[in-house]
């Protein structure tokens, strides 16, 4: 058997003025995913256990399988695994976005989606100021970076997601509690070292936002979780642009496959993304293939956007992976968003997901299209959602 499993991150949303009271799920055009949901089952299944942020890290950890109340210990850990960044067990990893900061005003949590290139030297930049033997800074891409501090202070403030808090204030989201002040220190002071930096210069220049701050949150210590295959007894690959799922994915003994053109926005190569699940079917039990565009877009608010994006990913990913089934001999495909970013909200909300599930041993269900409404219509509930990953493998739903 083999499991392919298709996350558009962000995809769930609620009803949009805009789209005449339609969902962007229900607006797309999307003749693949509505194949899946007809002719196997829809239900809704909570990704995000109560107690826990709305966030990709713990998503995505209980779809795969494993129960963040027991393995979870923060987002940047994960994010550094996936950059081979080493950590001791008393190290604490930051993730470090570079933002666009207006004067008290949280501008942009993404500083434009600033392009790596300029980011790895604004990076190096901020080593130069900052760095020592407690603190280093670490490059990933566009705008998502890592910090890494391994003093002896505990560093357990309360941090805020920045894109949680796009347009209000800096200074009442700065860290809280164990650390923060040192945190805060070097937030408050990146201001002053990148506002001039050349490349910001010329960003507003072209009109472009500026990485004029950065803003450190998503901490936490190394991970340490049984490998997919010693639970399972199946190999996995992931297919993603993300270095979250990148992390988790290694953390949990599964290849990373590089797909040309994936960037983790909405210019993603969305067709090799396709190709390259098909291929790494051969010879892997279980590939995820992870889109970030529909969060993205969900981010921005952009509701034309996230409806391109999600078409896409039906056309160009679901699409192919479904013709390939015949292919493989017994094949089964698992299509859902990690968690809701509504286009009103422009950040993560918890709800349970909308689910459809496909293939050699799956029951026919109500036959319904595939939409929020219809899922949360379906009486197909699964409250433990760490549990999805056993009825997928099972066949019982």
């Amino acid at each position: 058997m083999k499991y392919c499993i298709i996350i558009p991150d962000g995809m769930a949303d609620y009803p949009v003025d805009k789209l005449s009271g339609r969902t962007p799920v229900e607006t797309a055009r999307t003749p693949n995913l509505d194949f899946i949901a007809q002719n196997g089952l829809l239900g809704t299944v909570r990704t995000i256990p109560s107690g826990f942020p709305a966030g990709s890290d713990v998503a995505n950890l209980t779809l795969l399988g494993y129960d963040p109340k027991k393995y979870y210990t923060g987002r940047a850990p994960l994010e550094a695994v996936s950059m081979g960044v080493k950590l001791n067990i008393t190290d604490w990893a930051f993730r470090c976005n570079f933002i666009t900061a207006s004067e008290d005003v949280l501008e942009d949590f993404c500083a434009g989606h600033i392009k790596t290139d300029e980011a790895d030297v604004l990076i190096k930049l901020l080593n130069q100021e900052f760095g020592s033997e407690t603190i280093h800074f670490y490059t990933g891409k566009s705008y998502r970076h890592l910090m890494v501090y391994t003093g002896k202070q505990k560093m357990n403030a309360k941090c805020f997601p920045p894109h949680d808090i796009m347009g209000e204030s800096i200074q009442k989201h700065l860290p809280k509690g164990n650390g923060g002040e040192i945190l805060k220190d070097i937030m408050v002071r990146s201001r002053a070292i990148l506002a001039d930096h050349d490349i910001n210069k010329v960003r507003i220049d072209l009109q472009e936002n500026p990485a004029n701050m950065i803003w450190l949150w998503g901490q936490g210590n190394r991970p340490d979780m049984p490998t997919f295959e010693e639970r399972f007894q199946l190999t996995g690959a992931a297919i993603t642009a993300v270095d979250l799922i990148r992390g988790i994915a290694v953390c949990i003994g599964w290849d990373v496959i590089d797909v040309p053109g994936a960037t983790g926005y909405l210019d993603t190569n969305y067709a090799n993304k396709g190709l390259y699940a098909i291929e790494a079917l051969e010879d892997h039990d279980v590939v995820v293939v992870h889109i970030e565009a529909p969060d993205e877009a969900g981010h921005e608010g952009n509701v034309h956007e996230k409806v391109l994006a999600i078409e896409q990913i039906d056309n160009k990913i679901i699409g192919p992976i479904l013709n390939a089934k015949d292919r493989f001999r017994h094949l089964r495909i698992l299509v859902l968003p990690d968690h809701y970013t509504p286009i009103v909200k422009r950040t993560h909300t918890p709800e349970a997901v909308p689910f459809a599930v496909y293939g050699s041993g799956i029951a026919k269900g109500a036959g319904l299209s595939y939409s929020e409404a219809n899922a949360n219509a379906s009486g197909l509930h699964i409250k433990e959602g760490h549990r999805l990953i056993e009825h997928l493998i099972s066949g019982s739903f």
